[in-house]
């Protein structure tokens, strides 16, 4: 992992919890002092008790690590709120439908943020019967490309998957389409608004 867990976080997550040292010490089965020591920064818990430590907490190993605890924000489901991670490593594309803490190859992956479209990455779209013919002019290189194309529906998301030296476009169908996403893997993601005529 590329964080290590904080005394701060630790009282912190207590403390949400309504716990006192002692109550965490005991489900974990280590003694008050060691819990007070790793909160005050006199030292760290070993990584075999991260398991059991983020147990008692009620949150998972990945929030341990990051300090942060995730709380389901989504009452009113929203696909506007929809976040996608891209690995740096593996290029695996994780998409998530609100806050989440994503770890891949080790690392915790921020969420990548929407920009508005510039002339070299402004997506094109026709209608073609039911469907949207999407596309947009690009190199396509190896060290340089469209990774994907996503429709995003009011009760969905749709992505098509992109590789280097292949035509960047895609098709999709129109039924519900709010807006597309558009990852270039040198420039990030873009967004275009579906303009209904």
């Amino acid at each position: 992992m590329d964080n290590y867990i904080t005394g701060a976080a630790i009282k912190r997550l207590r403390e949400n919890k309504g716990m006192t040292q002692d109550e965490l010490a005991q489900k974990i089965f280590v003694s008050n002092k060691t819990v007070s020591k790793w909160e005050n920064g006199h030292g760290l818990p070993d990584i075999s008790l991260m398991e059991p430590l983020a147990k008692a907490l009620g949150i998972s190993v990945i929030e341990l690590f990051s300090g942060n605890e995730v709380q389901n924000k989504n009452r009113n489901f929203n696909m506007k709120k929809v976040q996608f991670y891209i690995c740096p490593v593996c290029g695996n594309v994780i998409q998530a439908t609100g806050e989440a803490v994503i770890s891949c190859c080790g690392i915790t992956l921020p969420p990548l943020e929407v920009e508005e479209p510039d002339s070299a990455h402004t997506l094109k779209i026709e209608t073609v019967e039911d469907e949207y013919y999407v596309h947009i002019e690009h190199p396509m290189t190896k060290e340089h490309y469209i990774s994907f194309i996503a429709a995003v529906y009011d009760n969905g998301v749709q992505m098509v998957k992109l590789y280097p030296e292949s035509s960047a476009e895609a098709r999709f169908k129109i039924s519900r389409a709010k807006f597309f996403l558009t990852f270039c893997n040198h420039h990030g993601l873009f967004r275009t608004d579906v303009v209904r005529l």
